[in-house]
């Protein structure tokens, strides 16, 4: 016998809890059991104004880029439009199901501006290494690179005369820039 359609009816009041729907072994629960990002608001007050409205949260954008950095998101429209659908996203961001993920364009201008001139992401990496340093996962004393086989060219393909600096990605560029000025800022063209 056929059943009757249901007809959704909406209910005035729901009971709902993120926390309930993550699971205890998912991937965000591990990282946010170690993800201290107290010191941000701190570190960044001198990039704020005193007046005007409310800015969004610089710690919801530094977990945003984390699920970007974790799921690989590179584009930062669709980084938004996944923490807003997705249920441990919204609980790993501390964004309940009300909460407005920040428009992309938001997300964008804090992080090619605040963030960068604040050297925001250089002081969190530092705080990150301290911690690993200070529960001892870490010495500190040699540090290692570890290079993607699939994306790398073979040694003897390699021509170094070959390489453009001015190709190179603007973050490559930016951080061989910053190493130039620590160890050949005073030094002449010589």
């Amino acid at each position: 016998m056929l059943g009757a359609r249901q007809e959704a009816q909406s209910s005035l009041f729901y009971e709902f809890s993120l926390d309930d729907h993550i699971p205890q072994d998912h991937l965000f629960r591990s990282i946010d059991r170690f993800v201290d990002l107290g010191g941000i608001r701190a570190h960044l007050a001198v990039f704020y104004s005193h007046t005007g409205r409310p800015s969004v949260d610089p710690e919801l954008l530094i977990r945003m880029l984390l699920v970007g950095y974790c799921f690989g998101i590179r584009s930062e429209r669709r980084l938004c439009e996944e923490v807003h659908l997705n249920l441990a996203y919204r609980w790993f961001c501390r964004l309940d199901l009300n909460d407005r993920v920040p428009d992309h364009s938001t997300f964008s201008k804090n992080r090619h501006g605040r963030f960068r001139e604040s050297e925001l992401l250089r002081h969190l990496f530092e705080m990150t290494v301290a911690r690993c340093i200070a529960e001892g996962l870490v010495s500190g004393q040699r540090m290692a690179v570890d290079a993607n086989k699939q994306n790398s060219t073979p040694k003897e393909d390699w021509d170094a005369s070959a390489i453009d600096p001015a190709d190179a990605p603007r973050a490559v560029r930016e951080y061989l820039d910053t190493l130039d000025e620590a160890v050949f800022g005073a030094a002449s063209e010589v």
